[in-house]
């Protein structure tokens, strides 16, 4: 089924947003950084403030989903055929970070403003889409227990690679790139052992035979 149509609005939300995180290094996450981002893209000012949400995480929100839409635009079927399942998660991890980097100390404020309590429910829902968004380009189509798991450990090892990054002074961000080798060698022995322990269900105890068992006692 094809995606409707965006109103000129959203049209005009997702073609700033990118460059408003650019100018949230020095603006912040305030209208200024509207205004510095729609004097970069010739967009008129006051269309370009009509567009975008008023408040921080507003504009938190539509840079992440412009990532979002960058990363599946730049990840066609045909790219994500060719690799194993771990080389799909490293290279999606690592093509939003290169995505980011104009935006790296933007991005350390936007973590700190969706950090705050008030702000909890908006930040998991954020996270939540953009697991889900590398997971299904990675192919991923489990519709049990394990397409909640896996969202949730691929959500924590993504938060962890964004706070190496930040703090990362490495050349080509180095260290960011090895610790998240580890993560990914964790998440896929992780993986390995539910796919394992799925499979031995029928050698592990069961609560329903047992307590059948002390009803019904072999005669």
């Amino acid at each position: 089924m094809p995606k409707p149509t965006a109103s000129p609005l959203e049209a005009l939300r997702r073609r700033l947003a990118l460059t408003v995180g650019t100018h949230a290094v020095f603006d912040g996450w305030t209208q200024a950084a509207v205004d510095s981002a729609a004097a970069e893209l010739a967009i008129d000012r006051d269309q370009a403030r009509l567009a975008m949400p008023k408040d921080s995480p507003g504009m938190i929100d539509c840079y992440i989903e412009a990532i979002d839409s960058a990363m599946v635009a730049a990840f066609p079927p045909e790219r994500m055929a060719k690799m194993k399942i771990r080389e799909k998660i490293r290279a999606l991890v690592w093509f939003r970070i290169e995505t980011m980097t104009d935006a790296r100390e933007a991005v350390r404020r936007a973590l700190a403003i969706l950090a705050m309590p008030q702000n909890a429910v908006h930040t998991a829902r954020i996270g939540w889409r953009s697991a889900d968004a590398m997971w299904r380009l990675a192919g991923d189509t489990a519709t049990d227990f394990n397409h909640y798991t896996k969202r949730i450990t691929l959500g924590a090892l993504y938060a962890s690679t964004l706070l190496a990054w930040l703090d990362d002074h490495s050349e080509g961000f180095a260290d960011t790139a090895a610790f998240l080798d580890r993560r990914i060698d964790n998440v896929m022995r992780f993986e390995k052992w539910k796919a394992e322990w799925r499979g031995s269900a029928h050698q592990r105890p069961s609560l329903s035979r047992f307590l059948g068992r002390l009803r019904y006692p072999a005669q």
